[in-house]
């Protein structure tokens, strides 16, 4: 089963958003705005994405404007 990420990125945390291809909502939580972070909410489902998406609005937190 495939699943699909969103994330909204502000400067101090995240909201992660992650549903099946079936559009039932697995994860829905925020953390730290760190890639290390984010990284560990992901890869702690065990599962594969299909897709990852970031909010394209204006954010400063460094990192993720390279």
């Amino acid at each position: 089963m495939v699943h699909f990420v969103g994330l909204d990125v502000s400067v101090k945390t995240t909201s992660v958003c992650v549903v099946d291809d079936a559009g039932k909502v697995i994860l829905e939580q925020k953390v730290a705005t760190e890639p290390a972070d984010i990284i560990a909410i992901l890869t702690s489902l065990g599962v594969s994405f299909g897709r990852i998406g970031i909010e394209a609005g204006r954010c400063r937190s460094g990192w993720s404007m390279r």
